[in-house]
């Protein structure tokens, strides 16, 4: 918002939430075609079924940019590192375990940011041949309530666990909490986001032991940036990659949470 009034100080801003449901972000772009606004930032609840509104939204001389998550027929993109992301969780998380052990992956919803966080999660772990990849194929919604569902199931299918990998922050809270009321107290968490619930489970014992760090502030900020130049005619840049960085423990303390300007603490 700072940067958008920083380029425009008579600009109108609306912030919507779609909260994970694709029928809420549906209606809400429906309404924003309807109201003729000038620019979307968009964060895609589903990549593929959000298309035929980014179309129609362009086709109504509306500029669309994705924010974080890939969505076909957009005019830019702006999204974190996601591959890497989930490369170097896992690679963290593979260390942890001497190299060793079975590693659950927990899916989340339908979006390109998620499905990348978990090509990399298995890019890394090909550097570890004794590590035992599984991947439990669910929707767990993005969500504290649908990762700890899906951790309830996955127990049953991998008792043997030594290490979860979730695709964000909200859903690791989830994980975790399935984990001590089942009494496994020694699997590992790893997630992405570095999110302010993160920083407090840092800050105590606990399974939540790494997180990739994001910087909502930096894609808000480049989001915006882009949006203007390309309605502008502007057309050198579509799309803009953010670094992401790591959190744990050891480097909590220098870490500066999710207003800062650049993301995390630790390199990648």
């Amino acid at each position: 918002m700072q940067a958008a009034h920083r380029l425009n100080p008579g600009v109108r801003i609306t912030s919507q939430s779609a909260n994970f449901t694709l029928g809420q972000q549906q209606q809400q772009l429906r309404q924003l075609i309807a109201q003729k606004v000038d620019l979307i930032l968009l964060g895609a609840v589903d990549s593929n079924a959000v298309a035929p509104l980014v179309r129609q939204a362009r086709a109504a001389g509306i500029t669309v940019v994705a924010v974080d998550v890939d969505a076909p027929d957009v005019d830019g993109t702006v999204k974190s590192d996601n591959h890497l992301a989930g490369e170097i969780v896992c690679r963290y998380l593979a260390q942890r375990l001497r190299g060793r052990g079975t590693l659950m992956i927990q899916g989340g919803p339908p979006v390109t940011s998620v499905s990348d966080r978990i090509a990399g999660c298995h890019a890394a772990l090909a550097a570890f041949p004794h590590i035992r990849a599984v991947d439990d194929g669910l929707n767990a919604q993005g969500s504290s309530l649908g990762g700890q569902r899906a951790m309830q199931q996955a127990l049953q299918r991998w008792p043997d666990m030594a290490a979860v990998f979730t695709i964000n922050d909200r859903q690791a809270l989830g994980v975790e909490k399935a984990l001590l009321a089942a009494g496994r107290k020694q699997v590992l968490i790893g997630s992405v986001d570095g999110s302010p619930d993160i920083e407090r489970a840092l800050r105590l014992p606990g399974q939540i032991v790494v997180s990739a760090s994001q910087s909502p502030y930096l894609l808000g900020r480049e989001a915006v940036k882009l949006g203007v130049k390309l309605r502008r005619g502007d057309t050198s840049v579509r799309h803009v990659t953010v670094p992401v960085g790591l959190v744990t423990r050891d480097n909590l303390s220098r870490y500066q949470g999710w207003q800062a300007a650049m993301p995390g603490a630790g390199q990648p």
